[in-house]
């Protein structure tokens, strides 16, 4: 039993969509990871100005 050639073409759309929806979700989550790392590096750094700052008060 072969395959027809519409069968084919139907299975290589399929795949190269799934391909994209991959790609698509893999950018999603990439974006995702990058805000979060840009969220604790903003929440340390404000750590630190939150220390920096103490550390000034308390010398007045």
């Amino acid at each position: 039993m072969s395959i027809s050639p519409i069968t084919t073409l139907y299975l290589h759309q399929e795949l190269a969509h799934e391909r994209i929806r991959t790609l698509h979700e893999e950018a999603a989550q990439e974006r995702l990871a990058g805000r979060i790392r840009s969220v604790q590096k903003a929440r340390r750094q404000a750590e630190r100005a939150s220390r920096r700052l103490s550390s000034a008060l308390a010398r007045i």
